[in-house]
């Protein structure tokens, strides 16, 4: 069950198809800004997140699970994804108009997820074959009847690690992250880590306490490869000052 765990947080992008971390040189800074919403059906929209032009910016929608979603206790479909984001207010429509107002904006969707009802998601496939087989089709159908515009960037690569770094204990300091960070880079050699944090506060090293500081001294040492956050959902309630500061950090030449 670990292993699945760990595959639900990597599977972004290159969504099942064939991908391996690759040792390559030293990655450097980037300008890339990620953010997961909808989750928590607090009724926040694409349009009420501040985006600066200066950075890359993704959206990833929260979660596509293999769940049946039309059931009180949802049960495992073996690969048959369903959508459990706040698609009203995320539709694709809201998708072809955040694209067209904002061409450094990209869309993406998270497959797993950690829970779902009142119990945890696990990916459950009665074989290999007919979860992959199942799984292809309905989110083909997902992406290709209705999310087209997501449907572009695949590769043999996994570019990008979003590690939760708010997994760790609330009350994480800056030393700590620095560890954590270098650690976690070492796991996913060749790979670029992103720094994160949980936008309610409840784990890891929170903006108050010095996730900027950490997230600069990494800028110094070439290691800033990223940031992502958990989630639009919870940044609505204060007015994504957070969002604003990572991007601006960002947008700083590198």
């Amino acid at each position: 069950m670990e292993f699945s765990k760990l595959l639900i947080s990597l599977f972004i992008f290159q969504v099942f198809f064939p991908c391996h971390m690759s040792i390559q040189a030293a990655p450097a800074n980037s300008d890339l800004f990620r953010e997961y919403i909808g989750a928590e059906f607090n009724n926040v929209k694409f349009s009420d997140v501040p985006i600066n032009s200066n950075v890359e910016f993704h959206f990833i929608l929260s979660f596509a699970i293999d769940y049946d979603s039309t059931t009180g206790s949802p049960s495992p479909t073996n690969g048959k994804f369903n959508v459990f984001w706040d698609s009203d207010n995320l539709s694709p429509s809201q998708v072809s108009s955040i694209k067209s107002t904002h061409s450094n904006v990209k869309v993406a969707l998270s497959l797993g997820g950690d829970s779902v009802g009142d119990g945890y998601a696990y990916f459950d496939p009665s074989s290999v074959e007919s979860w992959v087989s199942n799984a292809v089709s309905s989110l083909t159908n997902i992406i290709q009847d209705h999310y087209k515009a997501l449907w572009k960037s695949y590769g043999d690569l996994i570019d990008y690690v979003n590690f939760q770094f708010y997994a760790y204990d609330q009350g994480t300091t800056v030393s700590q992250f620095m560890n954590y960070f270098n650690t976690q880079s070492s796991n996913y050699n060749g790979g670029k880590v992103l720094a994160s944090f949980i936008s309610d506060g409840s784990g890891g090293l929170t903006p108050e306490n010095g996730f900027f500081t950490a997230c600069s001294r990494l800028k110094s040492e070439n290691k800033l490869h990223g940031i992502f956050v958990w989630s639009a959902d919870d940044s609505k309630r204060n007015g994504f000052r957070y969002e604003k500061q990572s991007q601006a950090l960002l947008a700083i030449s590198h």
